[in-house]
């Protein structure tokens, strides 16, 4: 038995095509499961019901603050943060119970490794390889207060990594990949342009190759076959979209600009 309490929360809005094997093995496992959901217009809500009673309906205020409202609800000092692409495996759930069993735990963030698949395959390299930080200790924690790409920030951080994964299904199809993407890289640029930022077209082009470079070349995507070049390609593009998004948003500030003048 796990000595030390979990609570889990699960962030969710249209996921009735997955929201059941995301919630299953976390039913009865965690001694607090949470699930916020942003809307849905599918049958997330009454799926999620036959799994926990803790489901609650909200608006959508964007990934960070709405991690931090998760936040709030959670009663137990650990704190797992599951997505709904998510789901964890019995090696994981042995390999944590051990580590909140530990007596004399002084890690405050547990690194977990990512498998995420890319139709069907495993990515073994690159961004969507990175041990994700996904249980930590609830003291003193927050989440960054972003749109997206939301950062855990803790007063103390002591790491370690485990070694068993938490399986990620981002993607639900190629056409998926590119509106996630689209729709990222449009929220950044909104934040850039917010604290002042500017973009021009020529470096969007720019970013675009460097990013290929970087996760193609550097963090060796291509040992992952031709799905690790699509990747780079999107990574690529995804970093093209931002500052070309970013670039527009400057046109259009300047211009407010010209003609107040």
């Amino acid at each position: 038995m796990r000595t030390r309490k979990l609570s889990c929360f699960v962030i969710a809005c249209n996921e009735a095509d997955r929201i059941e094997q995301c919630l299953a093995p976390l039913s009865g496992w965690v001694d607090q499961l949470l699930v916020l959901d942003s809307g849905s217009t599918d049958n997330t809500v009454e799926l999620a019901r036959k799994y926990t009673q803790e489901v609650h309906s909200t608006d959508w205020p964007g990934y960070g603050p709405q991690r931090n409202r998760a936040l709030l609800l959670c009663d137990n000092e650990w704190v797992l943060n599951i997505d709904a692409d998510e789901v964890i495996t019995e090696a994981l759930k042995s390999e944590i119970d051990l580590v909140l069993s530990e007596p004399n735990l002084d890690a405050t963030l547990i690194n977990i490794p990512w498998h995420t698949y890319l139709f069907g395959e495993l990515l073994k390299h690159g961004r969507y390889s990175s041990p994700q930080g996904k249980l930590f200790f609830k003291v003193g924690a927050k989440f960054k207060d972003r749109q997206v790409h939301e950062t855990l920030l803790l007063p103390n951080k002591k790491q370690r990594t485990l070694k068993s994964a938490l399986i990620h299904h981002s993607w639900r199809n190629y056409q998926h990949i590119q509106e996630k993407h689209l729709k990222y890289a449009c929220l950044l640029a909104e934040e850039k342009a917010a604290k002042g930022k500017t973009s021009r077209l020529s470096y969007a082009v720019l970013r675009f190759f460097t990013d290929f470079f970087q996760q193609y070349v550097l963090s060796l995507g291509f040992l992952d076959g031709w799905r690790g070049f699509l990747m780079a390609i999107i990574l690529g593009q995804y970093a093209f979209h931002k500052y070309a998004s970013l670039a527009e948003l400057s046109l259009a500030k300047q211009k407010l600009k010209d003609e107040s003048c």
